[in-house]
């Protein structure tokens, strides 16, 4: 039998990358959590037509990308492909639309895509969707919580906010019906899958990547002519909220995104760092879909961001989460292990900040101290016999020219409290 593999387009994740996930998991935490929003999780799989009817039926993630079957009862179901449709699903079957207003999301989605470099088929996504407000305040809160989780994670300076408004459904038509006109003069210029969005999405022909379709969209009419005076106020506020709180951004004309449901504000945060895959997170408003689901007429707006670009933003700029042990406990013989074991597993209730890892296994004591190197602690906790002997332990610096010492109960203790204090100023 040959041996198994990762189905394709669905990627392990390692231990030793486990801890920069951790902490871009952990930062969207803290920084959304002091933004008052709160946790909901939804199932992986939903019924197709949910996505079919939000997302748009001519949309490629609808056409091509979802990971689509039949069930028992010869339901069609499908594997959740983006997060917002499942939540909004969620807050109107639960009435939850004006108790819960403000709500965030993380875990995996899919598509069936060609795998490539920050393009899998089973990816994840972070998620805050916001309801009730209608006002572009809501939109510049969003932009705002981004940008702070950008400062926490150190990649402020990196990622640029591209901004632009697609109006209302109404205006939104009667652009459609001009684009199309203008590049039906010159469909022979259009690459392969411009030409088949030409009757069926024209509006994402605006942000093709073909050089080709960008010289023909240059001289398309202008979207900004075609938008009514509420999107056009709406986004003139945005704008100077964005101005008067410090946030840049770029007014990009073409970018529309690549879902139905988004109406006046669309936004990406972009980066030059990783090449073709430059958008790490996307969003807007869409306040015609609680309605779409069954609810009564609400605002929405929201934003996701590609968990996997962003750690391939970070592992670029070469962050480092890795957090090493602070002790490691080496013990000379079975009986000094018995001793060790239970003098760690007391550190690690006494001291919860302290990070402990227990030599397992056996070993020479030099062994073992290259095992307590190479883990990075910052200290070796060494039982033998003369430490069982006496009540004491011994503590080595393994990362300074302090000399070893050994100490019993009470130095001990007072040694982890100063450890553990010194632990958490590194942490802050």
């Amino acid at each position: 039998m040959g041996q198994y593999r990762a189905v394709r387009g669905m990627v392990d994740v390692l231990p030793d990358e486990t801890p920069l996930w951790q902490m871009l998991e952990q930062t969207a935490r803290d920084v959304i959590g002091a933004h008052g929003y709160s946790e909901i999780r939804t199932p992986l799989v939903e019924r197709t037509e949910l996505f079919a009817r939000s997302i748009g039926e001519v949309t490629d993630i609808v056409e091509k990308e979802m990971y689509s079957f039949a069930d028992r009862n010869d339901e069609g179901l499908s594997l959740r492909p983006e997060g917002t449709a499942s939540t909004v699903r969620a807050m109107v079957q639960h009435n939850l639309i004006q108790s819960a207003q403000r709500v965030w999301y993380m875990g995996p989605m899919f598509r069936y895509e060609r795998p490539q470099k920050g393009r899998q088929r089973q990816f994840h996504q972070l998620g805050v969707e916001a309801f009730g407000v209608p006002t572009p305040d809501q939109d510049a809160e969003l932009l705002l919580l981004c940008r702070q989780w950008w400062k926490r994670l150190g990649i402020d300076d990196v990622v640029t906010l591209e901004l632009n408004t697609i109006g209302s459904a109404e205006s939104r038509h009667a652009y459609k019906g001009a684009l199309t006109a203008y590049l039906r003069q010159h469909v022979e210029s259009l690459d392969e899958d411009s030409q088949r969005r030409l009757e069926t999405n024209p509006l994402r022909i605006l942000d093709s990547k073909s050089a080709a379709t960008q010289n023909v969209v240059t001289g398309a009419p202008a979207m900004a002519a075609f938008l009514d005076d509420e999107s056009k106020a709406h986004h003139d506020q945005l704008c100077e909220l964005l101005g008067q709180a410090g946030l840049s951004f770029v007014a990009n004309p073409n970018l529309v995104r690549g879902l139905d449901y988004y109406n006046k504000t669309v936004f990406e945060w972009t980066t030059d760092r990783l090449g073709a895959q430059a958008t790490v997170c996307g969003g807007g408003r869409y306040d015609g879909m609680v309605g779409q689901f069954g609810g009564n007429a609400t605002p929405a707006a929201g934003f996701a961001a590609g968990l996997e670009r962003l750690i391939m933003l970070l592992q670029t700029l070469e962050a480092d989460a890795t957090e090493p042990p602070d002790l490691y406990v080496i013990s000379a013989d079975s009986n000094a292990l018995s001793r060790a074991m239970l003098e760690a597993d007391r550190i690690r209730t006494e001291f919860p900040g302290l990070r402990v890892v227990q030599h397992l296994g056996g070993g020479s004591l030099k062994s073992q101290f290259k095992r307590a190197d190479k883990s990075g602690a910052s200290w070796a906790m060494v039982y033998g016999p003369d430490e069982l002997a006496q009540g004491t332990v011994t503590v080595k610096p393994l990362r300074t020219n302090e000399e070893q010492t050994s100490l019993g109960r009470g130095a001990l203790n007072d040694f982890l409290h100063r450890l553990e204090r010194l632990a958490s100023d590194i942490e802050e």
